[in-house]
């Protein structure tokens, strides 16, 4: 089953550009049951490992802006390691449902953004003002978001350098796979470190995610990619949503359970007391 989620999710990274840690946690954690904190470190060791195949292709294919990309790592490689701590201090706080309804929040507004971007005509930026010098500030929130949920930085990414840059769409995808994989190696040595991991289960996602990088890679130039992005971002908000009821579900369990038993508790010492007096 893991080869399997391994395979699928490399594939659509191929065919889509969509971040593998956007993908790959809430598949952890809904579907697998995996703890959210573990679920992040995989998600960024995968993401890393899957495109360290994707990232060759696109320099040999010259389709990423280097001087771009500098000013994106500018603010991005801060971004990933506060974001790291930040989740470092939510598990030491034992905050764990907390920081699910944050993926989940994460998740929808993302998923959200991309399905209406979805909706507005493709444009061609060839002339386009460049803005590189501002991807430096707003990678940060960026980085800081991998950081923290291994999420945001194909699809932020993208929506930022098509907003900012003349860059052509090739070189759009091929300057954000590399965006990614920096900031998901940054990641996942500081998650490395910090968090526990499952070496076994990151194995076998990579093996299956190899196969699936290779041949999305070959089928990349035959199937579209707005469908297939549409598709994963609608599937990527109802995933987002289930975090956030089964976060809410919890919360109200423990909000109201204590108070009914303090309530009990007092009811009983009060008939207690009854009996006793005279």
């Amino acid at each position: 089953m893991q080869y399997i989620i391994g395979f699928l999710i490399a594939l659509f990274i191929a065919l889509t550009g969509v971040g593998a840690g956007t993908v790959t946690v809430p598949v952890l954690v809904l579907f697998l049951g995996v703890p959210a904190p573990v679920a992040v470190g995989i998600g960024l060791m995968f993401s890393t490992a899957v495109k360290l195949i994707l990232v060759p292709a696109q320099i040999a294919r010259r389709n990423v802006a280097w001087r771009t990309l500098g000013y994106m790592l500018l603010g991005g490689a801060p971004g990933v390691l506060v974001g790291s701590l930040f989740l470092k201090h939510l598990i030491n706080a034992g905050s764990e449902n907390l920081l699910n309804a944050i993926l989940g929040a994460i998740l929808v507004t993302t998923a959200s953004w991309q399905l209406f971007y979805s909706f507005r005509p493709v444009q061609d930026n060839f002339g386009a003002r460049d803005r590189s010098p501002i991807l430096s500030w707003l990678m940060f929130p960026v980085g800081a978001e991998v950081g923290f949920s291994s999420a945001g930085a194909g699809a932020l990414g993208s929506a930022a350098l098509l907003s900012m840059t003349p860059l052509a769409p090739a070189q759009v995808v091929g300057t954000d796979i590399v965006f990614g994989f920096v900031v998901s190696l940054i990641g996942s040595g500081a998650h490395w470190f910090t968090h526990a991991s499952n070496p076994e289960l990151l194995m076998q996602l990579i093996i299956g995610g190899v196969a699936g990088a290779i041949g999305g890679t070959m089928l990349s130039k035959r199937i579209p990619r707005r469908p297939l992005r549409f598709a994963l971002w609608v599937w990527l908000l109802i995933l987002g949503s289930q975090f956030l009821f089964n976060s809410y579900h919890v919360w109200a369990a423990t909000r109201w359970s204590k108070p009914a038993g303090e309530n009990s508790l007092s009811d009983h010492s009060t008939s207690g007391n009854g009996v006793s007096k005279p």
